[in-house]
């Protein structure tokens, strides 16, 4: 299977800048995999399409202000780092622009009274040219990443991060720091409609897993079967696995909330006697999910608009059907549909 199978047409313009004014209030494309219907509504309306006894899986990782800017330290040179992955204690691996000017023993200030500084160790991983360095700082770490970074916007948003992005580039659930791009599918719920959604009778469970900087990597292979996916640290709690297993029991569907809890759900399935269940644990998971690929644990999905030849296109292909996928994309592009991590979203089912 070849990456152009997974290509279209997108006109730049349609490229979500801003979030939605209010979150639920974006559109809703829905796709019936029995009828191959498509019908045009609002996320508000997701509740039309959800049942007693379903179970909703959110990923609860938060967002880190993971985009720092600094100088360094002996020569004044402005410099850009963006965390990566906590590697150990105050030690994580990061990129740095320009990487040229940063050597190892380099150090960049992070603030005027230079009470926080990146040493530079060397390099964590030459292929991608990505550092390890540790942090010296006063007081506690997290906090003053929140006072001095900003929100890891994607390359395609093409404007600098806003204080505006500390909230909105944020799911309301969001609860365990790690992440330096946020679960895109889950922006659109708001603590209202979550209430309201469980009042119908339906669960929710919340999973783990800590979107890495690989989601905005670009496959590089000719071959989809070629591709070597990133690893990602996730987790299900017991509560969560729990929760999933007695509604596959009880016959309700699993309404996956995104693409990573999708790949935390299907890593963490395991075949019994009864069928698939999922269970609980910490893992590392590169899974890659294309056409060909049979779902063990996920029903339905609730996703946003992927970005051509990508590998989250190759995932909702999977899970309903190639050209059906790119039929309602040509749609969706003909309704002006936003795209992308701040734009609109899509329910398969």
């Amino acid at each position: 299977m070849r990456i152009d199978e997974f290509d279209y047409k997108l006109p730049e313009e349609l490229i979500a800048q801003q979030p939605s004014a209010q979150r639920d209030a974006c559109r809703l494309m829905v796709l019936d995999m029995e009828s191959h219907s498509i019908e045009h509504k609002h996320f508000y309306d997701i509740k039309d399409y959800l049942k007693p006894g379903d179970c909703l899986v959110l990923n609860d990782s938060r967002v880190i202000p993971a985009r720092m800017y600094g100088i360094k330290e002996s020569t004044g040179a402005h410099i850009e780092l963006l965390l990566i992955k906590r590697i150990e204690g105050d030690k994580w691996e990061s990129m740095v622009r320009p990487g040229k000017r940063l050597k190892e023993g380099d150090t960049v200030v992070l603030d005027e009274n230079r009470t926080f500084k990146a040493h530079i160790l060397g390099y964590h991983d030459r292929v991608n040219g990505t550092r390890l360095i540790e942090f010296e700082y006063e007081g506690i770490f997290m906090e003053r990443l929140e006072e001095i970074g900003s929100m890891p916007l994607p390359p395609y948003i093409a404007r600098a991060a806003e204080d505006e992005d500390k909230e909105m580039y944020q799911t309301v659930y969001s609860r365990i720091n790690g992440s330096v791009a946020a679960p895109t599918a889950g922006l659109h719920f708001t603590e209202d409609l979550l209430k309201e959604i469980e009042e119908m009778g339906v669960k929710t469970a919340y999973v783990t897993l800590h979107v890495g900087i690989g989601t905005f990597r670009p496959v590089k292979v000719d071959v989809v079967e070629d591709h070597k996916m990133h690893f990602e640290e996730c987790s299900v709690s017991e509560e969560a696995a729990r929760t999933i297993n007695e509604t596959i029991e009880a016959g309700g569907r699993i309404i996956s909330v995104g693409t990573t809890s999708t790949r935390t759900l299907e890593s963490a399935a395991v075949e019994t006697e009864d069928g698939w269940r999922v269970q609980a644990g910490d893992m590392s998971t590169g899974i890659f999910i294309y056409p060909g690929y049979t779902f063990k644990l996920v029903d339905a999905l609730i996703t946003n608009f992927h970005l051509p030849k990508s590998t989250l296109l190759m995932l909702i292909s999977a899970l309903y059907d190639r050209e059906e996928i790119l039929k309602a994309y040509e749609e969706a592009v003909e309704e002006k549909y936003r795209f992308f991590s701040y734009g609109d979203a899509m329910l398969i089912k």
